[in-house]
């Protein structure tokens, strides 16, 4: 074996040798913990075990994610808005991303770097540089790209499911409850409809319990979800509770309006898709289709005509 071969063993040996004794750290019984635990739980077995699985993970995170936390600030940026937007609002979920972050930009390179030194190739130094920075910076930015496809598929659920919850709160209200109250029974009818709205209706209920006036409660709704439909629609509602218009009629024309909206961006969806079609069809399907077709052709070409001109 190489010197090269033997340091790539060595450095695999301290990398696994060191995961095995965190892990064993953050998985070792602690009598005195679980004794505390055991005397102050009042949730089911199931559930403190799950508890205790999340906060183990939060406590490996903590050393990683110090390494990529922004210094101060970020609890006020627009990160902090984005993981509301995609439905993440336990405090220890920032600690998990920024240590996934970090994470990823180490592991990566060290794959890339391992495997170059046991297969036996000789890339160049600024190969190597390359791609090690490529690879850190595609671990360091991959979790950006999972979030926003969270927030997206959170959003675009939120809207599909958003009329039907309007025509139900129409109901309610043209039947004689009031906004607060009519909110609470689409909440609990829309949860076999849609989750995520059902969750954010009950975050509005349990806020004007609370305390917080209507306004606020209707503000923060639209400040966690970010559809653009949602925040129209606290606007109206505020609008019309400000000036005591018709809730009910409100609440018809903007439900139709958002079901005019989702029925023209379907058709837009529907419309993108001769596009989308095109280069499947170009470098994937007629190549193939081509080859099928003439291909035969080409062969007897090949094996009669070619040598009869030849003679």
């Amino acid at each position: 074996m190489t010197p090269v071969q033997i340091a790539y063993l060595a450095v695999i040996f301290i990398f696994v040798a060191g995961a095995a004794l965190g892990v064993m750290r953050a998985f070792a019984p602690r009598p005195t913990k679980a004794r505390l635990e055991q005397v102050a739980a009042d949730a089911s077995p199931k559930e403190g075990a799950a508890d205790q699985w999340s906060q183990t993970i939060v406590n490996m995170s903590g050393p990683l994610a110090h390494l990529s936390l922004p210094s101060e600030g970020w609890e006020k940026s627009i990160l902090r808005t984005r993981f509301m937007h995609a439905g993440c609002g336990v405090r220890s979920v920032p600690m998990i991303y920024f240590a996934l972050k970090t994470l990823l930009a180490l592991v990566l390179p060290g794959f890339f770097l391992i495997y170059a030194g046991l297969g036996d190739l000789e890339p160049g130094t600024n190969t190597v540089m390359a791609a090690v920075v490529v690879l850190s910076a595609l671990g360091y930015y991959l979790p950006n790209f999972v979030l926003a496809r969270m927030i997206a598929l959170r959003q675009r659920e939120l809207f599909e499911s958003f009329p039907d919850a309007i025509d139900l709160m129409t109901v309610c209200i043209e039947a004689g409850l009031g906004l607060d109250a009519a909110m609470v029974r689409v909440g609990e009818e829309m949860r076999l409809r849609s989750k995520t709205l059902a969750d954010e209706l009950h975050l509005v209920s349990l806020e004007l319990r609370a305390g917080r006036t209507r306004e606020q409660a209707l503000r923060n709704l639209g400040l966690r979800t970010g559809v653009e439909e949602i925040e129209a629609l606290v606007s109206m509602l505020i609008q019309a509770d400000r000036f005591g218009t018709s809730i009910a009629a409100s609440l018809r024309v903007h439900s139709d309006t958002l079901r005019t909206t989702r029925r023209l961006r379907a058709e837009e969806a529907a419309a993108k898709i001769a596009l989308k079609l095109l280069f499947p069809l170009i470098f994937c399907i007629f190549p193939s289709l081509m080859l099928v077709l003439l291909g035969p052709a080409v062969i007897n070409i090949y094996r009669v005509l070619l040598p009869t001109m030849a003679g």
